[in-house]
């Protein structure tokens, strides 16, 4: 078995070295200071930088498409909710916070989108003639929308859903 320094050595038998003679390898090649170089530092941070930018979209689309299942989620749930408020009372309430009053909602969700719970448009009900002669002087809430007029993923504005 060879040493660690025999193995080192090259043996050559060139034009310019004579016959047998032994080339030593200097010490240029040797690393005496610990740490990276230069080149190194630049291609990790490239790297880097390459990963974060093909992340960043996916996380942006993600968290977009999150808020836009909560908000159908919540239009579900408050549809449903306005739905039952009918059946039980057989009028539509007057308002989101009628459902909050009457113990169907703990309390108002925010919209997802607009960041707010003040912002739902609510659409009335449609009062017939007979509705009116009977009394019935306020219209209830049939269906209710989101208050954003941005752009969904699909293209359609949240405030048509």
């Amino acid at each position: 078995m060879m040493s660690t320094q025999k193995a080192r050595e090259l043996h050559s038998m060139g034009p310019n070295t004579g016959s047998g003679r032994t080339l030593k390898r200097t010490g240029s090649f040797k690393r005496s200071q610990k740490g990276f170089t230069l080149i190194e530092l630049i291609v990790v941070f490239t790297l880097i930088g390459i990963l974060v930018g093909l992340a960043l979209p996916q996380y942006q689309t993600g968290t977009r498409r999150a808020r836009e299942a909560v908000l159908k989620e919540n239009l579900y749930v408050m549809r449903t909710l306005i739905n039952q408020y009918y059946t039980d009372k057989m009028k539509y309430p007057a308002s989101l916070q009628t459902l909050v009053d009457e113990g169907y909602l703990r309390e108002i969700p925010v919209d997802p989108i607009t960041k707010s719970s003040e912002t739902w448009i609510e659409i009335p009900e449609i009062l017939n003639q007979e509705d009116m002669l009977s009394g019935m002087e306020v219209p209830g809430i049939v269906d209710l929308h989101s208050g954003s007029e941005r752009t969904a993923l699909d293209g359609t504005v949240f405030s048509t859903w």
